[in-house]
């Protein structure tokens, strides 16, 4: 890929001029200019030096007043699965990248390019044209982090003329080889989970588990089909080092259960009594639904693995530290099947997230979840997805087929009535700057009598404001300690749809509201026989933790924004014709 198309090109422009500019900024190339009207060609010595003209040039570089487009120069035969997406922010989590590409068909590899440029490079291959082209048409200027993504074709070899498109459900397939690493992005091998298992274990068996030059824990990851990291570095002096395992979740338990039975056979060997548990680390966002409510999911796994699970308290969590200490005790089988249920719970838990995230990013011009303060900052080995800033320009017209999503909505957050306090802050100051912080109206309303439990807190404002509004309350709820250790964050949300959307928002047999309940794990609820108020409203309450609430809130106004598109031609019947973009 060292052939270079540049595009742009001005009608006064030579040879020579493109010559001077190659020389000006230091780029080789290996054959003359082919000038043509509007476009030229080049041939450069190898791709490495290719990529460098294209991030050196395109776009960025003027000739006889216009700007220069640079790209690989790719035959129309070969335009086809292949694309190559540069631009990445340099801390970007694959996690993201990979939920990105992965909305637009299946991604059968991705490659990490290596280039001498500060962002990433990927190369990847759809596995049908028609999903490359357009995850081309949304990702070439999508914005991620303030990084304008740049992606364009790379030559597709395999491509044939005649050959159909084929199709497959949006997702990843089995990928290509490991990613190369990279000093910036922070990469990992390509393996099958996005979750690590993460394991804490005493620093006396680490020399066991790596076992002489390296063989034991080579022998292990060959078997489990693995990469495991053992975080020798991290915490000098500490009683227990880190261990993560990338791989299948059950690689993931095969090298778990290796590793135990390593343990255990040392601490036989040098005479240790004590029990030796298995400890698990979880991102502390997780814990919640894998502890369940009043216990229920952590007592179930207990009974059926035979175990004892005790989880440490959040007082223990820090800024640098997200981690809570999973401790299983039992035999090494009921650990072992006691850590098949735990990660298979958390991965759960990541899978609801991400797919809530993903939502909200598409639905939510400009939002950076990064600055919402709601997940904590990368830490070693913890999960901390990056979620993308917000479309392309282009893409904003799209977004405006949710119709009133775009204006100003009111919600009604009820928290415990001892967090209004810490909600307020000293002299209103918490209050003040969460409304700054969201661009939204918040009114703490009246209590409903001196015993009441709750308060109403009102949220006034557009989508993104009401997401960064919540998140930082639910996020202040649990900083505050007003939900006990082994409770989840979970508020009541009260939003309001016109009457005669009600219907709709129930369904026929109530079957839109179950699948709203599957979809976002929140309990979503339409109280039977309201009298709409003044405004012809009715409540719709929601409970959950944050993300589910949020994302039953947007479907919630997605509903009404179709019935009230749907209700339009009918108002303006007697009216001009009304023409539709498509």
């Amino acid at each position: 890929m060292n052939k270079l198309y540049i595009g742009n090109v001005s009608e006064q422009a030579s040879a020579l001029d493109l010559e001077s500019i190659f020389e000006q900024w230091k780029i080789p190339f290996s054959a003359p200019f082919l000038v043509k009207s509007g476009y030229a060609f080049v041939d450069c010595p190898d791709e490495k030096v290719a990529m460098r003209a294209i991030d050196t040039l395109s776009g960025k570089v003027e000739l006889h007043g216009k700007v220069l487009e640079v790209e690989h120069s790719v035959p129309k035969r070969q335009r086809s699965c292949k694309l190559q997406i540069r631009n990445i922010p340099p801390h970007m989590q694959w996690e993201v990248l990979d939920g990105l590409l992965a909305q637009y068909g299946t991604v059968e590899s991705c490659e990490q390019v290596n280039t001498d440029t500060e962002t990433a490079v990927v190369n990847v291959r759809y596995a049908a044209k028609d999903q490359a082209r357009e995850a081309l048409d949304k990702l070439n200027g999508f914005l991620m982090e303030n990084y304008a993504l740049k992606v364009s074709y790379i030559p597709d070899e395999t491509a044939s003329a005649d050959a159909p498109a084929v199709g497959g459900r949006r997702g990843f397939n089995s990928r290509g080889p490991p990613r190369q690493g990279s000093p910036n992005l922070g990469a990992r091998p390509k393996l099958q989970s996005d979750v690590p298992l993460r394991m804490l274990v005493p620093t006396q068996f680490v020399g066991a588990i790596i076992g002489k030059e390296g063989a034991t824990i080579r022998n292990i990851t060959k078997q489990t089909h693995s990469k495991i990291d053992i975080h020798r570095k991290e915490n000098a002096g500490a009683a227990e080092k880190p261990i993560t395992v990338h791989s299948t979740p059950e690689g993931c338990t095969s090298a778990c259960r290796n590793i135990m039975e390593i343990m255990q056979k040392e601490a036989i060997d040098t005479k240790i009594t004590e029990e030796i548990p298995l400890k698990i680390l979880a991102h502390n966002n997780f814990v919640g639904r894998l502890i369940g409510k009043e216990g229920r999911n952590l007592k179930k796994i207990e009974q059926d693995t035979d175990t004892k699970i005790t989880i440490s308290p959040l007082q223990d969590l820090t800024l640098y530290n997200p981690e809570r200490t999973i401790t299983v005790k039992g035999t090494l089988e009921a650990c072992s099947k006691a850590e098949e249920e735990i990660m298979k719970k958390i991965r759960e838990s990541y899978e609801n997230d991400v797919a809530a995230m993903h939502l909200q990013s598409n639905l939510i011009p400009g939002l950076n979840l990064n600055a919402l303060g709601i997940f904590p900052g990368a830490a070693s080995g913890a999960m901390s997805p990056s979620v993308v800033s917000g479309p392309p320009a282009g893409a904003q017209a799209g977004y405006q087929s949710f119709g009133s999503q775009m204006e100003s909505e009111t919600v009604h957050l009820f928290i415990p009535a001892l967090a209004v306090g810490a909600i307020i802050g000293k002299q209103g100051q918490h209050i003040k700057q969460l409304s700054r912080f969201a661009g939204a109206s918040i009114k703490i309303a009246p209590a409903d009598g001196i015993d009441a439990k709750q308060r109403m807190v009102i949220i006034t404002g557009p989508p993104e404001a009401q997401f960064k509004a919540q998140g930082r309350i639910f996020g202040k709820l649990k900083e505050e300690n007003f939900f006990g250790p082994k409770e989840e964050v979970k508020l009541e949300a009260h939003i309001k749809v016109p009457s005669f959307a009600a219907g709709r928002v129930i369904g026929k047999g109530g079957k839109t509201v179950n699948e709203l309940q599957n979809l976002t794990s929140a309990e979503v609820v339409v109280p039977r026989d309201q009298t709409p108020d003044e405004n012809d409203q009715v409540v719709v309450k929601i409970t959950g933790h944050f993300y589910a609430s949020q994302l039953a809130q947007r479907k919630i106004q997605e509903i009404i924004s179709q019935v009230r598109r749907q209700q339009q031609p009918k108002a303006s019947a007697t009216g001009p014709p009304v023409t539709r973009r498509k």
